[in-house]
């Protein structure tokens, strides 16, 4: 009979939302891959509108795929979808300031005005 076990590693498992943050810590085989190591962790059970098939993860900031192999210590993180377009929100943004630029000054800074 064969002895051989499979080592485990510790990895975390983060999900964050505006009004709660869920970070778990989950014991997985070696060689474990992301989309296990989440499916290992229960998170799904506690937040069900997290869809695996269209949700973007990341391994410390950076985003990879589910089939990638985690390491000891690792932190995945469950990205939520984007509420608004950052391209659109720049633009509005930038916008609205041209706006205030051309018409908001009420006359000139105090050290522009000139001494008499």
């Amino acid at each position: 009979m064969n002895n051989k076990t499979v080592a485990s590693i510790q990895v975390e498992v983060v999900y964050g939302l505006a009004e709660e943050q869920a970070l778990l810590s989950v014991d997985v085989p070696e060689s474990s891959q992301v989309k296990e190591v989440i499916l290992a962790s229960g998170i799904l059970e506690q937040h069900p509108d997290i869809d695996l098939d269209k949700v973007k993860v990341g391994l410390f900031g950076k985003l990879t795929k589910m089939d990638q192999v985690v390491r000891a210590r690792d932190r995945i993180e469950i990205y939520r979808p984007l509420i608004a377009d950052p391209k659109e929100v720049r633009k509005r943004r930038a916008a609205e300031g041209k706006r205030l630029k051309k018409g908001g000054a009420e006359g000139e800074p105090e050290s522009k005005k000139s001494k008499a």
